[in-house]
């Protein structure tokens, strides 16, 4: 349904003439990114992330950092604006200004949201918690994504945001986010939350540190070529006599 609709949704606005065409590169995020955040809920490697600690950070990984990413990249509330009457769009852009979203949304709140909910699930009961209880382990399935959309959008901006902040203000909120996600990693490494066994939680942390560093470096890099863009001189030509 979510394929369909985004299709739809893209396909109908790039044939009206007053709007420029949805770039291909947006189809192929979005669909990755819903099949990325799909096989972290269901399938064979949601099944197995309940008893295998590895399979489990590599379903966090797809769930609360690619799976994100990519969803952004492919603005899908640029596409809601494109898409509903503009009386509609008025409703949706007030709500974006309001202050609950302003404050979710917001670098240091993002990212407190973000990494003090994965410090919280893994240093504490709520890991063995959430696959022993229906309701906790989706609780903390929709808080991960959430968390992860939500700091993922507060870095690059690619949809209508109710603040703009600097790049240098979003680049050192960055670093320290991603200098928190590191030490949690090592930190498992050598404390594997309750009820997971030593060799196991040295391998999920492992999976956590290289995979999440790896997916960071492309949020970086994106982030960095938005700051290109914007601080490149803008050549202007000028009309001879």
């Amino acid at each position: 349904m979510l394929f369909i609709l985004y299709i739809w949704a893209a396909i109908i606005t790039s044939k009206q003439s007053r709007l420029r065409s949805w770039p291909i590169h947006r189809y192929i995020c979005w669909c990755a990114g819903v099949l990325c955040a799909g096989a972290a809920i269901v399938g064979p490697l949601a099944n197995r992330a309940h008893y295998d600690f590895t399979a489990h950070m590599t379903a966090h990984l797809l769930l609360g950092m690619l799976a994100p990413l990519l969803l952004v990249l492919s603005a899908p509330l640029t596409l809601l604006l494109r898409t509903v009457p503009f009386r509609t769009a008025k409703v949706f852009a007030k709500l974006l200004k309001s202050w609950p979203v302003s404050l979710v949304s917001h670098p240091v709140s993002a990212s407190t949201l973000n990494i003090g909910g994965l410090w919280l699930l893994y240093m504490t009961s709520l890991y063995e918690a959430m696959h022993h209880n229906l309701f906790v382990g989706l609780t903390v399935h929709l808080h991960m994504f959430l968390a992860g959309y939500l700091f993922t959008a507060s870095m690059i901006y690619i949809d209508p945001t109710p603040h703009r902040y600097s790049f240098v203000y979003r680049a050192i909120v960055l670093i320290l986010t991603l200098a928190g996600h590191s030490i949690l990693s090592k930190y498992i490494y050598v404390q594997p939350p309750p009820g997971v066994s030593e060799a196991p939680g040295q391998l999920g942390a492992m999976v956590m540190y290289y995979g999440g560093d790896l997916i960071d470096l492309f949020l970086i890099i994106v982030l960095c070529y938005q700051w290109y863009r914007a601080a490149r001189p803008r050549v202007t030509i000028g009309v001879c006599q």
